[in-house]
């Protein structure tokens, strides 16, 4: 299985996520990136559970409809599998060896690291660098996952009428996408540790990293779905009206204080959460910053409200602060889906590996 291919033809990133289709596709020219189209296509409930396809077909069908939105003509995509449905390990091999004779002591050696059988899984490796203890052996990262996570989005592609290029995992996809930040955070993101909180419609993931490297990543459920659904309940409204009243608006006066106000609290609880899993797992290490990511993070003062709890500077994530926009794209939509696109992002930048 090809994960760190690299290519030099444009792919799609297309982000599968619980709530929405997220396509992006970019272009570069020099060292400036451009976005040449994007789209965002909402999917139903339970298409999509706990990061597992449930019904290929009505993915198929919203990146279609994504597709359409965005007016793209390319066909080759790139696609993550959750970091929850990937095992990655970190070891070391001689230096000496040519690719193809890695790959083959890697297949000899996988069941040692792989939970499952190996016929069960799709794997790859990826040479990370020299190994820091000992110039002779160099880091080499292996990825597995169990082969229906991957073909059931190759799949949702090809019956939308692309070829998945790369299968990626969503926690490189956003370390690739973090690359884009830097300019947004104060500091050189050199020796920083800045943590990640991505916050989508059923799950919270914390992705922290180090010198622009991932060093930890947690997955929690914990989403806009519970906002959504305290909506429908409080005002008497369908799923979608909720959801549509939520972006939109037009909800009674009472709705910032009573229903808003105590969902961004718990949103701040569950990110501090996360953080004290991290400082207590690892060694002393503190957070020098917060990118908040994903769709929530895009509710007005949430930032404000990170930074007053948790005392750490908080940023919400713009991948395209210095892109160049194509005709087709409307910079308002896009500035406003801008947070919940990083993983899309991330894995449109594999055009240029």
């Amino acid at each position: 299985m090809n994960w760190f291919n690299r290519g030099q033809s444009v792919v799609l990133g297309i982000d599968i996520s619980t709530a929405a289709i997220k396509l992006l596709e970019l272009s570069r020219s020099g060292s400036r990136y451009r976005v040449e189209s994007y789209a965002v296509s909402p999917l139903p409930q339970d298409a999509v559970v706990d990061k597992n396809i449930a019904n290929i077909d009505v993915i198929a069908h919203a990146i279609k409809a994504a597709l359409k939105q965005s007016g793209t003509k390319t066909k080759q995509a790139c696609v993550a599998v959750a970091g929850s449905s990937v095992m990655t390990k970190v070891i070391s091999m001689p230096a000496s060896l040519a690719e193809d004779e890695m790959e083959e002591q890697i297949l000899v050696e996988a069941d040692q690291y792989v939970p499952y059988s190996l016929d069960e899984v799709n794997l790859d490796f990826e040479v990370q660098g020299v190994a820091e203890n000992n110039p002779e052996m160099v880091d080499v990262l292996l990825a597995a996952s169990r082969q229906e996570n991957v073909e059931d989005r190759v799949e949702a592609l090809e019956r939308a009428g692309l070829k998945a290029k790369i299968v990626d995992v969503e926690a490189f996809a956003m370390e690739n996408a973090f690359s884009l930040l830097a300019d947004q955070l104060p500091d050189a993101i050199d020796n920083q540790t800045i943590a990640i909180a991505d916050i989508g419609a059923t799950m919270s993931t914390l992705n922290v990293l180090h010198s622009g490297r991932t060093v930890y990543t947690r997955e929690q459920g914990f989403g806009g779905k519970q906002l959504t659904e305290e909506i429908q309940r409080r005002y008497g409204l369908s799923y979608e009206e909720a959801g549509l009243a939520k972006r939109h608006g037009g909800l009674p006066d009472n709705y910032v204080a009573d229903v808003l106000d105590p969902f961004k609290k718990a949103m701040v609880q569950q990110i501090a959460r996360s953080l004290q899993f991290f400082v207590s797992s690892s060694a002393n290490r503190g957070i020098d910053s917060i990118v908040l990511a994903g769709g929530c993070s895009s509710i007005a003062g949430l930032e404000k409200l990170v930074e007053q709890n948790l005392g750490i500077p908080a940023y919400v994530a713009n991948p395209f602060i210095n892109m160049a926009l194509s005709n087709k794209v409307k910079p308002q939509s896009l500035s406003n889906d801008a947070p919940a696109m990083m993983i899309a992002c991330g894995l449109a930048l594999r055009s240029f590996d």
